[in-house]
């Protein structure tokens, strides 16, 4: 890296006080240089601490921990050796991954041969039935509309209405004119952040999240100022403090069964937050299209639904039918304040000019007939994921992990980064699946995982994990690699 190195943080800073809360007790081992130094790269994988981020001066951090300071001096030399931090004469050290390979990974997009197994797509698959019902009740209606031009850049009005009834029946009161429908949850968050961000903005969004989410914001030209989350959930000092020190334009934030890591936002956070971007100045948008995929716990209700009277008129949420119905139907929407969906509205027109009529009236069928199979639907994904949890044992004994309360996801720890090396490995083995880099909003990050969706049927799950177990086990030993985004759902 050349002597003209500068941060793109924004003048990102962690104290030795947080870095010492963060670090588990690396004393106890020797040479204790080494696993401090192996400690902070642990962090900084794992996304916990972010990329150009500057760390604790040696003299700062030695007393904090309890050591000297030239083994802290020689922590800090062997994380600069191994490329995970950058230093600068005057300016202190930063925290940084090694160089990676920059080739695209198109033939992931590809569909999958006959004999693969694809674990890249966290998405259930339409009951041929279910379908076939909802056809015979949309024709008549489809006919109707015919006679029409059918553009409607708000959406269907009874597609609008269904959804608004949704949110009022979960706790949080919802009229029609709060609603647009869009082409999915991701042109939802598209049209937000085109309507209220502009290049430079800063963007607060956890670390790890959704990758295509990530992928919109930096296409924007947005900073991103990650927070971490882990199994345990969100730091939510850290990001207390990311809100009151970056103040972001904009935080995006998936709170239930978190898109990949699972875990669920407790209900006093959730005020919390709502407070603290209110007081910042910062729109919330919050990603829901998750929150009906419940199979342990009671369907949560609206992350909206938690601000006081007259003080959330700044939280933006984003929901989806392509998780609880089925992906190929492109439905989702944003619920704002009635002003917001206006101008967004206005938006939508310069991108597509309004959604597709028949997949409005198919949504408004299958959300008329939902309650008949949906119970079904969460029971079937619940013995999915214990059955992927069966494979685990059998076949990878070695790999940790947590079991969610919902979502379509398990956010597996191999232990050691070679993720994206084994991602490729099984190709081999007729297995696609997206390691932990993918959904890292740093480059090079969570390197040590995989997200293994339970969408699939538990014998097809079972011969995947044990294709995987296989794959790590043959042959030469595997290599950590950076991979680069790219469209997952």
């Amino acid at each position: 890296m050349p002597d003209t190195y500068t941060p793109q943080s924004g003048g990102r800073s962690i104290g030795a006080r947080r870095l010492g809360a963060l670090l588990s007790d690396v004393t106890m081992a020797r040479p204790v240089y080494r696993h401090l130094a192996a400690a902070i790269r642990a962090l900084i994988l794992d996304g916990r601490i972010a990329l150009h981020v500057k760390l604790p001066a040696e003299r700062e951090l030695a007393p904090t921990l309890r050591m000297s300071r030239a083994t802290v001096t020689a922590a800090y030399d062997l994380l600069r050796e191994s490329g995970y931090a950058l230093s600068r004469r005057g300016s202190g050290t930063w925290t940084a991954v090694p160089d990676g390979g920059e080739t695209a990974g198109v033939s992931r997009l590809l569909p999958a041969p006959d004999a693969f197994i694809n674990l890249t797509a966290a998405a259930l698959a339409l009951p041929e039935e279910v379908l076939s019902d909802a056809l015979a009740k949309v024709a008549p209606r489809l006919t109707e509309r015919a006679q029409t031009a059918g553009y409607n850049p708000f959406g269907l009005i009874e597609l609008r209405a269904a959804v608004a009834h949704r949110y009022t029946r979960r706790g949080l009161p919802t009229r029609p004119e709060q609603i647009i429908i869009t082409s999915g949850a991701q042109q939802a968050l598209m049209l937000t952040i085109g309507l209220l961000c502009g290049p430079g903005d800063r963007v607060m969004v956890e670390n790890p999240s959704y990758p295509n989410a990530l992928e919109a914001v930096r296409r924007a030209r947005l900073r991103m100022a990650p927070v971490p989350v882990t199994e345990s959930g969100w730091d939510l000092e850290i990001m207390e403090s990311t809100l009151r020190q970056v103040v972001p334009r904009l935080a995006y934030l998936i709170p239930d069964f978190q898109n990949p890591v699972g875990c669920l936002m407790p209900l006093a956070q959730r005020a919390r937050i709502v407070r603290a971007t209110r007081k910042s100045g910062t729109w919330l948008v919050i990603d829901e299209t998750l929150a009906d995929i419940a199979l342990d716990v009671p369907v949560p209700a609206p992350f909206a639904s938690h601000a006081a009277p007259g003080e959330g008129d700044h939280v933006i949420t984003i929901g989806s039918l392509s998780k609880t119905l089925w992906g190929g139907m492109r439905i989702g929407w944003l619920r704002a304040a009635p002003r917001l969906i206006n101008e967004l509205a206005g938006l939508r027109v310069t991108v597509d000019m309004a959604g597709s009529v028949l997949d409005q009236l198919l949504a408004v069928a299958l959300m008329e007939s939902t309650g008949d199979w949906l119970d079904t639907r969460i029971a079937q994904v619940r013995a999915q994921r214990d059955a992927l949890a069966g494979a685990l044992g059998r076949h990878a004994p070695q790999w940790d992990w947590r079991l969610p309360a919902g979502g379509l996801s398990l956010w597996v720890d191999l232990g050691r980064p070679v993720a994206s090396a084994l991602a490729d490995r099984a190709l081999g083995h007729g297995v696609r699946i997206e390691s932990g880099a993918r959904f890292g909003a740093d480059p090079g990050t969570f390197e040590h995982r995989l997200r293994i969706p339970y969408t699939l049927p538990a014998d097809t799950l079972d011969e995947a994990v044990r294709r995987l177990a296989a794959s790590l086990d043959e042959g030469m030993p595997l290599e950590s690699s950076v991979e680069r985004p790219h469209w997952v759902v």
